[in-house]
């Protein structure tokens, strides 16, 4: 039985767009369709019905955006009251005449109208005009304005806002406070407000324009009514004027009062911005929280009371303002005496609990916690990580996890920021897993000069190294720009220098930030277009931690693993010949020969390489030893180091040109190879012979040789 309301409401749910058109076509039909007098009085029931629920759903809401559809059912429904109007005026001046011979009440308008009119009207006429003037104008100026100003303030601080509050969820974003399906989210919700408050905002017009129109229409009933009873239906003037009167007031009565009920809930709609809770709540809340303010206004409640008894008013009078003050006095009293209980409570439960959590093994677990990527700063660069003060770092954040993503085909973990008041004012460090790998000093309103030496000595400031490269620099100040431009340096400020060495770590210490959960990541995206290319290698095939080898080899040597669809498929093709991850990465950096090739060939399509003597490459074709560990070279240390040294004569002759040192080898020996030259030459990028891309032409700048 439980599950029969979810269903129904789940029917409703399914065939609502079809409702909501058939009374769409409905509402026009009522404006040209004469309708019986019955059915009328049920639209108007149903219409009143309506403007209550809308009004008991905005006390109930407790944001705004819990009844965003509020402004498209706020103008259905003033179209629904419109064609009620219209249907209803055409009722009155063809059937107004028809009385009821028992009760002596027009029915030809059905029976809530005339009981409406004659209510207000109370036996005047001019009574009931007044009501109905007065309920319009109230309606209008007061509650339907108020509610448009406050929709249109609304919209316009939520539209200025919007920038800042993106900002703040990319800075909780790259903080690693959100994840990204959260992030998106909360830009939805910005987006929506912003649409709502627009949409309220011309919502309150289509509402002030229908209370004007009521007036009109009351005005058109009692004289078309008047001229009608005199003229067709032979009735006297006195006899026209009140029965017209009362099924025209009363007809205003029955919709404007829904009327005013809507915008009553818009304007509570719109100015629940602030809260946290339904309407209700909040003011016991909000209210209860003040208790001097309860008991300020008991004491004059009773001195009302007091004065009243001096003043000679009735006794009943007196004994209920003297009650409500003292009833508010005791409220206050009693507010105040809890209040200071839940403080008192709340700081008991607050040391009792952090004497606990220190007592608890389990947290000794949240200090166990290791952030992937760390920058600690000294207290002269707050400014630059303080939201407060523009987060300048943040932002350049934000570029380098977008330009790592583009370049290696990998998601940076957020970085996280400290202040760490050991360090000296201007300095910061870089940690990669709490591991110290990088620092540096800068400048914070000055900027860094990197040029030759001989130009250098033309500035005043202060001298330095690059962080980064360890190229000389000179801290200048910014009145120094213009001549240090003139001379030919390049001007960095304090956040592109931090950041330029942030983006070095992290190419170098990419692989490190490639664990299991990060590349289960990149899986789970591609099995959403490729589906069949993850199916045919994971996890029958190879196990997670050997994809993740084979990842984090090509990002080590900075080849880009943004096509994983190709590198999935080349492991599916040579999965049967091998599962060694070493052997693996070697078959997808030949299929990645175009990606490999464009990062360091020229305009000319050329790359600039050093080759190795044949002899050397026999040598150490000779000494590749493998196991089920991989490969590595058994060769004499003396030869090693020869080679080694030979290797670094012409990969410095290289940087001296201005060009990458690239040292292009036989397939067979490239892996062992780069494990014996990537800790003296970390620079060095050895390619194979198979990796060199079609149309792309080698020029070989030198051989190493001994």
């Amino acid at each position: 039985m439980g599950a029969q309301p979810d269903g129904l409401v789940n029917k409703l749910a399914r065939s609502s767009e079809v409702g909501i058109a058939i009374v769409v076509v409905g509402i026009v039909l009522m404006l040209v369709v004469p309708m019986p007098p019955d059915l009328l009085d049920v639209f108007l029931a149903f219409n009143l019905a309506c403007a209550i629920i809308t009004l008991i759903i905005s006390i109930y809401i407790e944001e705004p955006l819990q009844f965003a559809v509020f402004p498209t059912a706020l103008l259905v429904a003033t179209l629904f009251r419109l064609a009620l109007d219209i249907s209803a005026t055409r009722m009155i001046l063809l059937h107004g005449n028809e009385i009821d011979p028992v009760t002596k009440m027009p029915i030809g308008a059905g029976h809530l109208i005339p009981m409406f009119g004659k209510v207000a009207v109370g036996g005047n006429l001019i009574v009931g005009f007044i009501m109905f003037i007065v309920l319009i104008i109230v309606q209008i100026m007061v509650i339907t304005n108020g509610a448009e100003r406050i929709a249109q303030v609304a919209a316009r601080f939520t539209l200025d806002a919007m920038p800042g509050k993106q900002m703040a969820i990319d800075a909780d974003l790259h903080a690693g406070n959100i994840d990204a399906d959260t992030a998106r989210k909360k830009r939805k919700e910005i987006e929506r407000e912003s649409d709502f408050y627009g949409s309220m905002d011309g919502a309150g017009k289509f509402v002030k324009g229908d209370a004007m129109a009521a007036i009109v229409i009351m005005g058109v009933n009692i004289i078309g009514g008047l001229g009608m009873g005199i003229v067709y239906h032979g009735m006297d003037a006195a006899h026209a004027l009140e029965t017209y009167a009362i099924l025209s007031i009363g007809n205003g009565l029955i919709t404007t009062v829904p009327a005013f009920l809507m915008s009553t809930a818009m304007g509570m709609v719109v100015s629940r911005a602030a809260s946290e809770a339904n309407l209700g709540k909040d003011i016991v809340e909000q209210v209860s929280g003040q208790p001097d303010a309860l008991k300020i206004g008991g004491g004059f409640m009773l001195l009302l009371g007091l004065l009243a008894f001096f003043g000679g008013l009735p006794f009943l009078m007196v004994v209920t303002l003297s009650g409500i003050g003292g009833a508010l006095i005791y409220l206050g009293f009693q507010v105040s005496q809890k209040t200071q209980e839940v403080v008192v409570a709340a700081t008991s439960t607050q040391e009792q609990k952090k004497k606990t959590e220190q007592k608890k093994p389990e947290s000794v677990v949240q200090l166990m916690q290791v952030d992937p990527i760390s920058l600690e700063v000294g207290r002269g660069l707050l400014s630059l990580v303080d939201p407060n003060q523009g987060a300048k770092l943040l932002d350049r954040v934000t570029s380098i996890r977008r330009h790592i993503a583009l370049e290696l085909g990998i998601v940076v973990p957020g970085v996280r920021f400290r202040d760490n008041l050991q360090l000296k004012p201007n300095a910061y460090v870089i940690k990669i897993k709490e591991i110290e790998v990088a620092q540096g000093e800068v400048q914070v309103n000055q900027f860094l000069a990197i040029g030759p030496e001989e130009k250098l000595k033309n500035l005043r400031g202060t001298k330095t190294v690059d962080p980064t490269y360890g190229m000389p620099g000179v801290w200048i100040s910014p009145e120094q720009r213009g001549d240090a431009e003139r001379l030919g340096c390049m001007i960095f400020d304090p956040v592109s220098v931090i950041a330029t060495q942030l983006t070095e770590v992290v190419r170098t210490h990419a692989a490190e930030m490639l664990g299991r959960q990060e590349v289960q990541a990149l899986i789970d995206t591609v099995k959403k277009t490729h589906p069949a290319v993850v199916k045919e290698i994971f996890p029958d095939a190879l196990g997670l931690g050997e994809i993740q080898k084979v990842l984090q080899n090509l990002v080590k040597e900075r080849v880009s693993v943004r096509d994983l669809v190709s590198i999935l498929e080349t492991m599916g093709d040579n999965v049967h010949i091998t599962k060694d991850p070493e052997m693996l990465t070697e078959f997808c950096r030949v299929s990645l020969s175009r990606v490999i090739c464009k990062d360091y060939c020229n305009n000319d399509g050329t790359i600039n390489v050093i080759t190795l003597d044949p002899r050397i490459e026999q040598m150490i074709q000779g000494a590749i030893q493998r196991n089920e560990l991989g490969s590595f070279l058994t060769l004499d240390p003396n030869v090693g180091q020869e080679i080694l040294q030979a290797i670094s004569t012409q990969a410095n002759a290289l940087q001296e040109r201005g060009l990458q040192p690239i040292l292009l080898v036989a397939p067979q020996i490239r892996p062992a190879l780069h494990k014996l030259t990537e800790r003296s030459f970390p620079n060095l990028v050895v390619l194979s012979w198979n990796e060199i891309a079609p149309k792309i032409n080698v020029n070989s700048v030198g051989m190493v040789q001994f």
